[in-house]
């Protein structure tokens, strides 16, 4: 049997056909270790050649990328926050800069783990502060990093003499010189200049794609925030060498940081500083500008605030009192109000533009008129019997100006109306700017389910109803009669190259003949009789005043000089203020008028 399976199986494979049998035959030895030897050194120099070329490619090709990334890992740059820009008024006075302030700062690298704890506990007493506000400083900062994380700016004397102290013996607290904004009139255009503070969270998230780092300090407010490109600068910082595990090796040197752009504006400060006490203990505001350019002389706005009290730690005492007034805050220049009888300026226009009147028309006005079943009455309840558009301004009749918007209709008023820029933003440089309103049928459909109503026409037709406007858009406004019709761009950065041009109204010389001569009548016998004395050129102006239940009159006055060829125009408006706008805003007026021209003493 055994030798048959045998035969059967050698008969196989002289047959050439490769049984199971075969495959595992253990006889067979002939070329086996030729071609084991062969297969691993073919198998071999593959490996060498594979790991050959890769090791090629990561030196030769990859080699500059792999070293700068190498290089990145081991040298790091500890921040330094560069000097903000200047703030220069149009003289080349500053108005916000810089002083040297000590700050305290934590450097997350420079403290071991296990010590923080105990950090923490004993800078929050030497600083008089709560762990959890430190604490909160450091959320989101890693342990190696090498950013430092500022705790408190404006150390006072006796606090940096105890950190001093407690810095000889512990590691990773630093005391350090820093810039802090500096405003060195206090609040003198505080709306204006706005102010600076770290960022919160919110910011930091927004602005970090943007190179900002915890900790930055940003402008909040004014031309603090509109220009922070400018004024910010490029950081620099201390390069430092770290291990494997990112502990601090040694320090390898500075990169010096490039400070922002230096900014001359617009505004005078002597003329700011009339400006602002000429509004006393008023909620009010002062706009002055040149009507030919839209420069801003000056721009005042109370209550107001000491910048200087926000730009390091904010006391909760400063907090409230701050809170505590009458929205300090917000710039009235540029909020809204019904801006009352000075938009007769517009009423005339579109009345003379329209075809419908014609410079010389006399129109009878009476203690009231009964339109659209509606009693309104003129604001002496007696009338001023027949006048012209020039007498109409110089007396401010109601009666008259109803007459006129009920003729041209709401259409042709409201176009008129936007052409003069009101409904929109002027475009100055300031985020806090306000649009205004400008209603018109579409609008109060949409918010009272109402159409335009012939009463809605009048009550528009002296500047009151749903019309709001700012008091920067009313400068706007006094600026075309002053300067011959143009439509100008109010702007408080030098800087000619970026202003635009004047807008041309297309007004008739007629329009604008006649609305001048009016005004000029309100100054010389009228109701703007305050200004109309001897300190000042010969000048032109319009006063308002607007009902505003529950609370007193808004009051407003706008004015130029000298009248036939006006250098500054200036617009007060009160808040709340009570009396009439020639009356109380009026004087206001007058006092940075007389501050432009020979600095209030009489003129020879």
């Amino acid at each position: 049997m055994q030798n048959r399976f045998s035969d059967n199986f050698s008969g196989d494979l002289s047959g050439g056909d490769l049984g199971i049998s075969g495959f595992y035959n253990k006889t067979r030895t002939v070329g086996q270790g030729n071609q084991a030897l062969v297969l691993m050194t073919i198998i071999g120099l593959g490996l060498v050649g594979a790991i050959g070329s890769r090791l090629a490619y990561l030196q030769l090709n990859q080699g500059i990328k792999n070293r700068q990334i190498a290089e990145t890992n081991r040298v790091r740059t500890v921040a330094k926050p560069p000097v903000r820009g200047n703030i220069y008024d149009r003289k080349g006075r500053l108005l916000a800069g810089n002083k040297l302030s000590h700050s305290v700062f934590i450097w997350p690298l420079a403290i071991k783990r296990e010590n923080w704890l105990k950090t923490r506990r004993e800078v929050a007493q030497i600083l008089d502060l709560d762990e959890d506000t430190i604490q909160k400083k450091m959320t989101g900062t890693s342990v190696n990093s090498t950013n430092r994380v500022r705790i408190v700016r404006d150390l006072t004397t006796a606090q940096i003499t105890r950190l001093q102290e407690y810095g000889a013996e512990k590691e990773g607290i630093d005391v350090d010189i820093e810039s802090v904004r500096y405003y060195p009139g206090g609040q003198l255009a505080a709306h204006v200049l706005g102010y600076t503070g770290e960022m919160n969270d919110r910011e930091l998230a927004k602005r970090r794609p943007m190179g900002y780092r915890l900790g930055d300090v940003t402008g909040k407010m004014g031309l603090e925030s509109t220009l922070e490109d400018r004024l910010r600068g490029e950081w620099g910082g201390t390069q430092v060498e770290v291990d494997g595990a990112g502990r601090l090796q040694q320090f390898l040197g500075q990169k010096v940081s490039k400070p922002g752009q230096d900014v001359t504006i617009t505004i005078d400060r002597d003329l700011q500083k009339v400006a602002e006490d000429a509004l006393g203990t008023h909620k009010a505001s002062i706009i002055a500008m040149d009507p030919h350019t839209g420069e801003i002389l000056a721009m005042a706005s109370r209550p107001a605030f000491d910048p200087n009290s926000l730009s390091g730690r904010i006391s909760p005492a400063v907090w409230k009192e701050l809170q505590g007034k009458d929205h300090p805050f917000v710039n009235r220049a540029l909020s809204v109000f019904p801006p009352a009888s000075t938009f007769k300026i517009v009423t005339t226009t579109a009345a003379l533009e329209s075809g419908k009147f014609k410079p010389d028309t006399i129109l009878q006005t009476y203690a009231s008129l009964r339109i659209g079943g509606f009693t309104f009455a003129d604001w002496n309840h007696a009338g001023f019997g027949p006048l012209g558009f020039p007498g109409a301004l110089k007396w401010s009749s109601d009666t008259f100006f109803y007459q006129v918007g009920q003729r041209i209709g709401g259409p042709t008023l409201i176009d008129w109306t936007r052409k003069y820029g009101f409904g929109k933003k002027t475009g100055i440089e300031l985020p806090e700017e306000s649009k205004g309103l400008v209603a018109d049928d579409t609008w109060k459909q949409l918010n009272y389910k109402m159409p335009w109503s012939i009463g809605d026409t009048i009550n528009m037709s002296i500047g009151q109803g749903f019309l709001q406007t700012t008091p920067l858009q009313v400068a706007g406004m006094f600026a075309v009669p002053a300067n011959g019709g143009f439509l100008v761009r109010p702007h408080l950065v030098k800087d000619p190259a970026k202003r635009e041009g004047r807008q041309s109204m297309n007004l008739k010389p007629s329009t604008i003949e006649t609305i001048r001569k009016g005004l000029r009548q309100v100054v010389d016998g009228g109701t703007g009789g305050a200004l109309n004395v001897k300190t000042i050129p010969p000048a032109s102006g319009k006063s308002g005043t607007a009902e505003a239940p529950p609370g007193e009159n808004h009051v407003w006055f706008g004015g130029y000089a000298p009248a036939d060829k006006p250098q500054i125009l200036v617009v007060a408006f009160g808040e709340h203020t009570g009396g009439g706008g020639g009356k109380t805003a009026a004087p206001m007026v007058l006092k940075v008028i007389e501050a432009y021209f020979n600095g209030g003493k009489p003129l020879p």
